[in-house]
């Protein structure tokens, strides 16, 4: 195993001085708390709805929060035998009861709907729960959040200063972040690999020897078999992989990052350099030496969460890199890009054109029914350019259907299976536009996106 020197502490120091909470921000955000969840039990109060009980969940709970984040998670706690109907419907009352103080307030569902509100400055989730006896009797996903809460609570005191270096250490490297369009590291599961391995340096060192598969079980319970690139057990739910949204890039990324950094310890790989929008004049050029075709498909964005989006955006990626190579149109990478109004799949391509002629090689002569079927098939057809013999088997040159890719993507996008949303927007209208036209798409994000593509 290869051996590496001590982070220097002096690094660690000039990082958390930058992302460690100060005694301000904690009194302010203690004081947001306390008022939210008096305005719960008020609500709740008004409402005539008994037997509530306010959580506060998260890395905001735990003290585990990078300062200037603003988040917060009210968890509205109801008795198990609450009726799921009942609980949403009094749940998300008492949310909108307390949304009236709110400069903000957003309806979102998850497995059943919760309220998303800006209060006094911060991003605030309300959300009903059902208070279960553990993690094994859920009768909701959320339900397992307030288990998670105390165990964290329980294992993590004395450590906490170690998660926010990993926290922003896995920012720097683009991999922090469960949600399904960063398919990262969650803030639960970089505290439990600190509550594992002790510490944000011997977790960083562990990381870098390991191979998809990986797996830590910290309570040692669980004989639950799981194909991810790494298995987080749940010291809560012995049947739960919390690193289950880790997809294996950002797992392979987080690998190279803890490598890179170690080999040469900076505060750059906690705090990237921004990365500015790419210009015309540098579009155009990387194009022209990169010798390739870039395609951009446009359409509107839908209206839905990034949770519902992303998976379809990366089913529409996957599908339409298969279509471009089903008609011999050689990919070299996709990507995915969505703002507001507008979504983009790009596509870079060996060659975004093609010759007319395609050979169709059929079966060996010898093989007679099916040759012949062949044969009888192409000659004298039209579009058929000629046949002939070649390594004992029948070949035809015919005409292609689709001589450009753009052509091959308006013409047969919509029949591939790009996910209910994303395919009624895209049966609404999309654009395929080629290289330098793709410098009709302005919004700064992505460019910024598009600096990275190049």
């Amino acid at each position: 195993m290869e051996t590496y020197t001590s982070i220097p502490e002096d690094l660690k120091l000039a990082v958390l001085e930058k992302v460690k909470p100060t005694e301000a921000e904690r009194k302010i955000l203690s004081a947001v708390q306390e008022e939210l969840a008096a305005e719960v039990i008020a609500a709740a109060e008004k409402l005539c709805v008994s037997d509530i009980f306010v959580k506060m969940v998260g890395s905001a709970a735990r003290g585990t929060w990078l300062s200037g984040t603003h988040d917060i998670d009210v968890f509205i706690s109801f008795p198990e035998e609450t009726h799921r109907r009942d609980l949403e419907i009094s749940g998300m009352a008492i949310a909108r009861e307390v949304a009236k103080h709110a400069e903000h307030a957003e309806d979102r569902h998850a497995e059943h709907p919760y309220l998303n509100i800006v209060f006094k400055g911060f991003d605030v989730d309300l959300v009903p729960c059902f208070r279960v006896a553990s993690a094994c009797q859920l009768k909701s996903a959320v339900d397992r959040t307030p288990f998670h809460n105390e165990f964290v609570k329980t294992h993590i005191k004395g450590r906490e200063d170690e998660v926010l270096l990993m926290k922003q250490f896995m920012r720097g490297g683009g991999v922090y972040g469960s949600e399904l369009r960063t398919q990262g590291f969650s803030g639960y599961l970089t505290e439990l690999l600190i509550i594992h391995y002790g510490s944000f340096e011997n977790a960083v060192k562990a990381a870098c020897t390991w191979k998809p598969g990986q797996k830590i079980d910290i309570m040692q319970h669980s004989e639950i078999g799981h194909n991810e690139p790494l298995v987080m057990v749940d010291p809560t739910d012995p049947k739960r992989n919390v690193a289950a949204a880790l997809s294996l890039d950002k797992f392979c990324m987080f690998i190279d990052h803890c490598r890179e950094f170690l080999a040469n310890p900076e505060f750059k790989f906690f705090f990237s350099a921004p990365i500015l929008p790419l210009e015309d004049k540098e579009f155009l050029e990387k194009l022209e030496s990169r010798k390739s075709s870039q395609l951009a498909v446009v359409f509107k964005t839908p209206d839905v969460v990034d949770d519902v989006l992303y998976p379809q955006l990366y089913k529409m990626e996957q599908a339409a890199a298969a279509l471009l190579s089903e008609y011999d149109f050689s990919v070299i990478k996709t990507g995915v890009w969505s703002g507001n109004p507008v979504t983009v799949i790009m596509l870079e391509l060996i060659s975004g054109t093609l010759p007319n002629v395609k050979k169709r090689i059929g079966p060996p002569v010898w093989v007679r029914e099916h040759s012949e079927k062949f044969k009888a098939k192409y000659e004298g057809a039209e579009n058929v350019f000629g046949g002939y013999i070649e390594g004992g088997k029948y070949v035809f040159e015919i005409q292609r259907k689709y001589l450009t890719a753009k052509s091959l993507l308006e013409d047969q996008l919509v029949n591939c299976s790009l996910g209910k949303q994303v395919h009624q927007s895209v049966n609404e209208g999309f654009e395929v536009i080629e290289d330098a036209r793709i410098c009709r798409l302005n919004d700064s994000d992505f460019r910024v996106f598009l600096r990275k593509w190049m």
